[in-house]
């Protein structure tokens, strides 16, 4: 079985890798800053909401939006080895898997299901 890299999913991969760690990995020790600054630690600030809001919207303006939905014509019809590799860089930062709509318990009830 080929468990390499597709050329479907190659340029999915550099755009998500070149946003976590030019963009959203720099906004990472601002936004843990935040916790907790208004006194609740669990109810995300104005400036959380702020960060994760812009890096949600660049991510969708680019196309980089819902990779989880795997093997399906909704979303990019990855297979669960090429979602992988974008969970992988994802996994690099505390914010990535959200800011690309590929959160808990979205992306583990799908594939489950």
């Amino acid at each position: 079985m080929e468990l390499g890299m597709t050329e479907k999913v190659r340029p999915l991969v550099a755009a998500v890798r070149a946003m976590v760690r030019d963009e959203i990995m720099p906004l990472e020790e601002e936004y843990e800053t935040e916790i907790g600054r208004d006194g609740d630690r669990f109810k995300p600030t104005r400036r959380m909401v702020e960060i994760l809001e812009g890096l949600k919207s660049t991510a969708r303006s680019r196309g980089l939006w819902n990779f989880w939905l795997t093997g399906s014509d909704k979303g990019y019809g990855l297979t669960t080895v090429e979602y992988a590799y974008l969970a992988e860089e994802m996994g690099w930062s505390i914010l990535a898997a959200e800011v690309f709509n590929c959160s808990a318990p979205d992306t583990g009830n799908m594939e489950v299901l």
